[in-house]
């Protein structure tokens, strides 16, 4: 593309003026579908004009005559009203029998007459009243005519006919006959472009005279011709098929054009008629080649008489947004190739038309600033200008019209901030480039770039903007630039950075910080020297641009460069991502651009495309959330609802750092307990309330890697926060689908309030590996006790035993329980008292808290006003870690009950294991001692009872005994776990549920205390295995630690040997015809697996569990809990 130089001072911008004067009229016989050839051809006034750019035929003076021209008017003059009709008529007949169109180039309409100039009469303009010689017989008209010196041997020129005629007309005295004589003029054929050019020059003479008598010829010319010849719709475009009146409307134009350009000072009370009549006539009218062109000279004409009248600046016109629409309309018909200057007409028409008053509204500039740019910019790439033309006589300088036609964008530019000079104006026009600034094709960019170069270059050196208005936009508009900054094209690229700096020069300029100033061209020159280092560029640009921006605008640039990121172009995403992660580091985002920011990078982050950017972009996450942790937060929060997920990979860059991520936790534990009372929640809100987005975001941290360490951190404050959250959703009753959950559906679907809280709950426990408390829960169906208020603090209760039972975080969770039992809030000191209470029977917390403390907090819940909360702190000072007196007293009451229990007969057999339950659970740390190596045979005895309860309460008391014996004799207590897996085993398949729950928990607790290799994965099994499927894993389980342990006479093997069911045969013995006493094993029961030798290798234990649970491509497909729906696809 060529460079259009430097922009024109102010001083020259009236002699920068393009000629006006339009190309030469099409060829006769030219359709509306059909591309003009006469049209397409230079005039001889526009290759004068290619080589003089500023000459400009609109500043000629209309009232210069030549010597002829008065000497014709004294005989005019000197005529009578009679010999002056006479004369017209023999005009209008000789202009009849004119059938050969004579067109000579150039003319000041640029229409094909050439009218003589003072000094030019001769052979070029042949002065042709010798007609009026032959057809007038009057010998006093001869005599009028002979001092003129005709001579009969020269041709007859038309166009100088018409210019006698419109003379005549002038010179006449009598109104009547100025109309009727041109009337007849009008009536004449229409159909040549010289025979309606010369009727318009009629009549624009006739009217400097007569004005109101031609005005209102031209509307009855209207009224009977030209709306006849209109077509009935904008889309209609079959021609009028009478050539004689097919282009009336063409010629009314011109004439009106005509008028105007003879009115003098008297144009300003007719221009607004003279423009509507314009406009109408051209929306009415059928569109063609011919019609555009008389319309476009109309408004040149109509524009130069304007310019000429002084007092124009004052008056305020009603027609203009109708005037240029109609020439917009022209230039967006205008074919995709630069053959004439009609592009460059239009510009400067339009310009001219942008000075007058009232000041264009800015829905027209921008219509206008919409076509303009499109009808330039989507011209084809400059290599390929010249192959796009049409065949043509003499090709046209297609560099010198693009050049033009670029300048008369740029004087419209110009001339648009010089009449408004503000920096919104500025940013309204650079509006406007901004599709052509992220256009694909090179050339279209390349084009908006330099004119936007020049444009700013104007401004700064010409242009001082009168306000001090800081458009937001602007900063857009810098982001657009700057994103050119790694453009392929090296024009683009210098272009888009001097455009940065110039409007920085602008911005500096309106505060008057002469140190930025300086500043400013130091960096100018820097890189004025070809520093490599593009980096360090761009970091001082960043630096820079923090520091003029206001935030607004800081934050347009922000969002615009976020827009870049999702670009195809890859150089163009690294180029944004690195300006974003430079903006980001230089601390200069303020707190109130946080959320906008935020919002935007939401909006963007699904369609990045490539994985280094949306890395980067995360690194620049981090480094925000850093700055300002709170905001971050709660914009992220209110993005959308924490189970779409979108907003996950925001929440894991903030993981990135191990500080921020603990500071992420805190605060959503901080939101969490954001729970205003029920009577001020409405039902509509509930939704929105914060403390349940923070549960929703909490929930899906719980599941996600990065954030794996910081949740075991903050475990103690997330337990607290989910159980107190969960009491205040049932305050709220907002209790529905926490009960209709199921964990085997593959149905997604959002959960519940209550559910969400539930599950969180859940996999707080499952997630940090806290797997034998989810165990304990799950297998005595403990977790269901939370989805029913009446049964809360069960659910509580029996939690707080299984972390105490299995020393889960006892000491941390104790801090918070203290810390909400001093809240205000009742649903915290419920919570509270009911951990510390069961975590008084913990073996480590005396470690933790001395008595004389936990006395003072006990005796706090006394005065509570709740009743609940009074009645646990009394159990608690009761308990023996306070009275330890307690403890001679329950192992006495132990032993009597222990003696009846093992009695030849014991009664009630259900109330005694009830009990040993109790004093088991009470004595706690202090556990039973050498009793258990009692208890556990007798236990191990009913195992097979025929009632039912007995078998489940022998079972579940087993599980209790073997883990209350203490470390002393937990290697006694072993063997007898030992003894009780093959038991267990059989009953996994008991006929009563409640047995086959209760056996599950027993023999996953064994596992636990034989410290099984599979624990997890057996619980799995237990928990949610189905078939026989499950039951060989549980089974191959138990043989593999069995196994690496070794067998011996007291293994589980043996004792399987000697305690089998009827019809289940060990390896090494021979099978046996099972027996008929209904107590037959099944062979795909787990005992029936004992046949298969695999289990059993030479050595005595199998070889690889990985084999046996079907090869090293399968693996161990065990089933983890479903504590959200389709949990596999959680992050781990």
């Amino acid at each position: 593309m060529l460079e259009c130089g430097p922009a024109p001072a102010p001083q020259d911008l009236c002699s920068h003026q393009e000629s006006l004067s339009m190309v030469a009229a099409p060829s006769d016989g030219f359709h509306g579908s059909q591309w003009r050839s006469t049209c397409l051809l230079p005039t001889e006034e526009q290759k004068r004009d290619v080589g003089h750019p500023g000459r400009a035929t609109l500043d000629e003076s209309l009232g210069d005559r030549s010597p002829w021209e008065e000497e014709l008017l004294g005989q005019i003059r000197a005529m009578s009203d009679s010999q002056r009709s006479r004369v017209l008529e023999a005009i209008q007949h000789r202009i009849e029998e004119h059938t050969q169109v004579i067109t000579i180039p150039g003319g000041s309409s640029g229409l094909g007459l050439q009218l003589p100039r003072a000094g030019h009469w001769g052979p070029s303009t042949v002065f042709c009243l010798q007609l009026l010689w032959k057809e007038v017989a009057d010998p006093g008209i001869r005599e009028l005519l002979a001092p003129l010196n005709l001579e009969p041997q020269q041709p007859v020129e038309k166009a100088f006919l018409f210019l006698v005629y419109g003379l005549i007309l002038r010179e006449c005295a009598s109104s009547d006959l100025v109309r009727r004589h041109l009337m007849r003029l009008l009536e004449l054929s229409h159909q040549t472009a010289g025979q309606r050019e010369g009727m318009a020059v009629a009549s624009g003479i006739a009217s400097s005279s007569h004005l109101q008598e031609v005005w209102a010829t031209l509307e009855h010319l209207g009224r009977t011709r030209v709306l006849r010849t209109a077509c009935t719709s904008p889309d209609y475009q079959e021609p009028y098929t009478d050539v004689h009146w097919r282009w009336v409307s063409s010629t009314s134009l011109l004439c009106y054009g005509h008028m105007a350009l003879h009115a003098g000072e008297r144009i300003l009370p007719w221009v607004d008629n003279v423009i509507s009549r314009m406009v109408y006539y051209f929306s009415c009218s059928c569109y063609d080649n011919i019609l555009e062109t008389s319309f476009l000279s109309a408004a040149v004409m109509l524009v130069k008489a304007l310019k000429q009248e002084h007092s124009t600046r004052r008056y305020r016109f009603t027609q203009i947004p109708e005037l240029i629409q109609c020439l917009l309309a022209i230039l967006q018909k205008e074919p995709n190739f630069l053959a004439t200057l009609f592009r460059q007409k239009i510009i400067l028409v339009i310009m001219e038309l942008s000075k007058l008053q009232p000041s264009l509204k800015p829905v027209v500039k921008s219509r206008i600033l919409q076509t303009c740019l499109q009808s330039l910019y989507m011209l084809p790439p400059m290599e390929m200008l010249k192959s796009c033309l049409p065949p043509l006589d003499l090709a046209p300088d297609v560099m010198v019209l693009y050049q033009k036609s670029m300048q008369a964008l740029d004087l419209l530019l110009q001339t648009f901030i010089s009449e408004n000079k503000s920096m919104d104006e500025m940013c309204f026009l650079l509006q406007h480039t901004e599709p052509w600034l992220k256009s694909d094709k090179s050339h279209e960019c390349k084009r908006v770039v330099q004119t936007i170069f020049l444009l700013l270059k104007y401004v700064v050196d010409y242009v001082k903007l009168t306000d001090e208005a800081t458009p937001s936009m602007l900063g857009h508009q810098i982001g657009l630039l700057m994103l050119l900054w790694r453009d392929r094209d090296p024009v683009t690229q210098s272009h888009s950075r001097q455009c940065i700096y110039l409007l920085l020069q602008l911005l500096i300029q309106q505060k008057g910080s002469m140190g930025q100033f300086m500043h400013l061209n130091k960096m100018k020159n820097f890189e004025a020297k070809a520093l490599r280092r593009s980096e360090m560029k761009f970091y001082n640009l960043v630096k820079a641009l923090d520091r003029s921006l206001t935030p607004a605008q800081h934050t347009q640039l922000i969002l615009t460069l976020l827009g870049g990121l999702c670009s195809h172009d890859h150089l163009q995403c690294d180029l944004a991502s690195q300006l974003l992660l430079m903006i980001f580091q230089n601390q200069s985002i303020k707190v109130e651009q946080v959320a906008e920011i935020l919002q935007g990078l939401f909006q963007e982050l699904p369609s990045i495309v490539f994985k280094n950017i949306l890395q980067t972009m995360m690194k620049a996450v981090t480094v925000l959330g850093t700055q300002h942790t709170q905001e971050t937060v709660e914009v992220m929060l209110s993005l959308c609802h924490p189970s779409e997920r979108q907003v996950l990979p925001l929440w894991k860059a903030l993981a990135n750092n191990n500080q921020l991520a603990r500071k992420v936790l805190m605060l959503l534990y901080m939101k969490l307990k954001l729970r205003p009372p029920k009577e001020l929640v409405r039902l509509s809100q509930q939704a929105e309330l914060i403390s349940l987005l923070a549960l929703g975001t909490i929930y899906e941290l719980l599941y996600t890697r990065e954030y794996k360490a910081t949740v075991r951190w903050a475990f103690a404050g997330i337990l607290v926060g989910l159980l107190t959250q969960l009491h205040y959703l049932f305050e709220l009753d907002v209790v529905e689908g926490i009960s209709d959950y199921q964990e085997d559906s593959l149905e997604v679907k959002p959960l519940s309030p209550c559910r969400t809280c539930l599950e969180a709950l859940k996999g707080l426990f499952w997630t940090t590996n806290y797997w034998e408390v989810f165990a304990y829960l799950q297998l005595l169906r403990g977790w269901e006790l939370f989805e029913h208020l009446e049964t809360y603090t069960e659910g509580v209760t029996l939690l707080a035993r299984a972390m105490a039972h299995y020393d889960c975080e006892v000491k941390a969770v104790l801090g918070q329980a203290v810390i909400s039992l001093k809240s205000s809030e009742e649903r915290d000191n419920i919570v509270a008292i009911l951990v510390i209470t069961e975590f008084l029977n913990s073996q480590e917390l005396t470690q933790y808290m001395s008595r004389r403390a936990m006395d003072n907090f006990l005796s706090l819940g006394l005065s509570s006003p709740n009743q609940l909360v009074r009645a646990m702190s009394l159990k608690g000072l009761t308990s023996i870690l306070m009275d330890p007196k307690k403890v001679v007293l329950l192992r006495n009451q132990l032993a009597g009950l222990l003696d009846s229990f093992m009695g030849p007969e014991p009664q009630d057999l259900m109330g005694l294991m009830g009990d040993l339950g109790d004093i088991l659970h009470s004595l706690g740390t202090q556990g039973i001692g050498a009793t258990s190596i009692k208890m556990a045979p007798a236990l191990l005895s009913l195992f097979e009872d025929e009632q039912a309860p007995v078998r489940g309460g022998a079972i579940s008391l087993f599980g209790d005994v073997v883990h209350s014996g203490g470390k002393k004799y937990r290697p006694a207590l072993k063997r007898q776990a030992f003894q009780a897996l093959v038991p267990l085993l059989f009953h996994l398949v008991d006929s009563c549920p409640a047995v086959v729950m209760k056996t599950k928990l027993t023999f996953l607790r064994c596992a636990i205390l034989l410290k099984w290799e599979f624990r997890k994965e057996l619980f799995g099994k237990l928990a949610w295995g189905h078939g026989l499927g499950a039951e060989n894993d549980i089974f191959i389980y138990m043989v593999w630690t069995a196994g690496r342990l070794g067998g011996g006479p007291r293994s589980p093997w043996s004792e399987a040997r000697s305690s089998r069911p009827a019809g289940v045969d060990l390896p090494g013995q021979p099978p046996q015809k099972p027996e008929a006493d209904g107590h037959e094993v099944h062979r795909g029961h787990p005992a029936g697996l004992l046949y298969r030798p695999l289990l059993f290798p030479e050595e005595g234990r199998p070889e690889n569990l990985q084999e046996i649970l079907g090869g090293p491509e399968e693996g161990l497909r065990l089933r983890e809990p479903q504590i959200l729906p389709e949990l596999s696809g959680r992050h781990h």
